[in-house]
């Protein structure tokens, strides 16, 4: 787990552009490499299972789109499914059965709509969600109203990068994270 650790750390960037931005100084996370590493490929699976090792879930969540590239990966390791949540959800029948759920507010101040198919998110699953990154943590939070709409059990959330703003949410949540952004230093 440390050199997988310390292959994130390395991996990361903070990123600025102050012609755009001079005056708040937002800086943006750059952690495109970590995909481009296949050991950072074959360890996060299996670290991020590692967060809930007696949480025997029976179905992975992840939201678009690095939740996509996440859940596969984790699911994988512990031999169970992984289920898509999307973000604006589009009907491709009439048929289809979406659960949706709007987001509070994310870093950016923006509401999604998040929806999860019914048929892949079961009554009496335990559902683990994984994220590479929760700050306000309004996704993982959508999600687990997702969870409970359809009578399955929140397992808790495994992300790579814990920032979360709230310890209040960060415990509802049970979130836990491979790194900490104080890990992550600012230029």
């Amino acid at each position: 787990m440390n050199d997988l650790r310390s292959r994130l750390v390395a991996g990361f960037t903070w990123r600025s552009d102050p012609p755009v931005w001079p005056a708040t100084r937002i800086y943006y996370a750059d952690y495109s490499s970590w995909w481009r590493d296949p050991a950072v490929l074959a360890e996060i699976g299996p670290a991020l299972a590692g967060l809930f090792r007696d949480a025997e879930p029976t179905v992975v969540l992840g939201t678009e789109s690095h939740g996509f590239l996440l859940g596969p990966l984790v699911a994988l390791h512990l031999g169970i499914g992984s289920a898509a949540v999307r973000k604006k959800p589009e009907r491709a029948s009439h048929d289809e059965v979406w659960l949706v759920r709007r987001t509070p507010p994310d870093y950016r101040d923006r509401h999604l709509d998040l929806a999860v198919r019914r048929s892949v998110l079961r009554t009496g699953d335990r559902v683990l969600f994984v994220d590479e990154w929760a700050s306000t943590g309004g996704q993982a939070l959508a999600c687990r109203q997702l969870v409970e709409d359809a009578g399955a059990r929140w397992a808790g959330a495994a992300v790579v990068v814990d920032a979360m703003e709230s310890s209040a949410d960060r415990r509802a949540l049970d979130l836990r994270g491979v790194l900490h952004i104080r890990e992550l230093n600012r230029r």
